[in-house]
């Protein structure tokens, strides 16, 4: 048996519970009243799930999970037994620079969820895309919105944004020539950061924690946006609950100027004392980077969203990896 039942049957699927952001997702998600079914590889992974729900102070009695991957078709049916609404966060985590081996898995899964979606008669998916499938592709001038796309046959492309790119057209296209009556809305959030409910340091986390424990000594010269991990669960939820937000795209992430690493380093050493004693002060050599401006008015306007500002998202990322001893000794 692949499916661990409650005594109500949930109407809300949320793909990859272990996740970064799909803990905290399915956390607002319960504490609104929302029975969640969760997918995970294996059903030994649901006590981590359910610890993390906790760790937010949440009742995880709605709570209940389907085993399924995105690299096979087996459990999917199962999973989306009922469901009405389907929130697509997970993504797969390969690191390769193998373009195939990267970009064939985000694509096929994605693919795989809505057809599964479409086939179990649910409403809407709303997809976790990033802003990797908008902003990629070089301009003159680097301002993007949502009418913006990476494109897929961009020179050098690295093998994460091609992937995203890919991924995300590939589910437009599929709903809009095999979808049915199946809604589609997609969230392309900046780079995340803010407090973990998981129990290790994942993604965008795992540099800060080497930029608090000093093991990364200069930082790379990049500009970017941030969003706080508990912005993004609110706009995906947002998304999936505004009428009108079907077939649309929305940038997520904080307002006001984007960010470099040394910003957010600088602005670590500023707000945390000594917990920031060894965070780099310098940037490594290369070219600066060139100005940025990444709109997300339609989020705000449409979606009734207000993002946290970026400083307190960067305090407190690295006060929860501190509050959790995810930092390595004397950190």
């Amino acid at each position: 048996m692949t499916t661990e039942s409650i005594p109500s049957t949930p109407s809300t699927l949320v793909t990859g519970g272990t996740g970064y952001l799909a803990t905290r997702l399915i956390a607002d998600l319960l504490a609104s009243g929302v029975a969640v079914r969760t997918t995970v590889r294996a059903l030994d992974r649901a006590d981590e799930v359910r610890e993390a729900v906790r760790r937010a102070g949440v009742d995880d009695a709605g709570l209940s999970f389907a085993v399924a991957t995105l690299t096979a078709d087996e459990g999917w049916p199962e999973a989306l037994a009922g469901i009405a609404d389907v929130y697509h966060v997970a993504s797969p985590m390969i690191q390769s620079t193998d373009q195939d081996e990267v970009v064939v898995p985000a694509r096929d899964g994605s693919l795989r969820v809505l057809r599964a979606a479409r086939d179990a008669g649910a409403r809407r998916v709303v997809l976790t895309s990033s802003f990797a499938a908008v902003g990629y592709t070089p301009k003159p001038v680097r301002e993007y919105d949502e009418t913006d796309w990476t494109d897929p046959a961009t020179p050098g492309l690295p093998a994460y944004p091609l992937s995203k790119a890919v991924a995300e057209r590939a589910a437009w296209d599929f709903v809009e020539q095999e979808g049915g009556g199946l809604e589609l809305v997609v969230i392309n959030p900046t780079w995340i950061a803010g407090p973990t409910l998981t129990a290790s340091a994942r993604s965008s986390l795992q540099f800060f924690t080497g930029m608090l424990d000093g093991t990364i000594p200069a930082v790379p010269r990049q500009r970017f946006g941030i969003a706080d991990v508990r912005d993004v669960a609110a706009a995906h939820i947002a998304a999936m609950t505004t009428r009108d937000a079907a077939g649309k795209r929305y940038l997520v992430l904080a307002d006001g100027p984007t960010m470099t690493f040394l910003d957010v380093a600088n602005t670590l050493r500023a707000e945390l004392g000594a917990l920031a004693s060894r965070v780099p002060a310098e940037e490594l050599p290369g070219d600066e980077p060139t100005p940025l401006t990444i709109h997300n008015e339609r989020a705000k306007r449409e979606l009734g969203w207000r993002p946290r500002p970026a400083v307190e998202t960067i305090v407190q990322t690295a006060e929860s990896l501190r509050d959790l001893g995810l930092l390595a000794a004397g950190a």
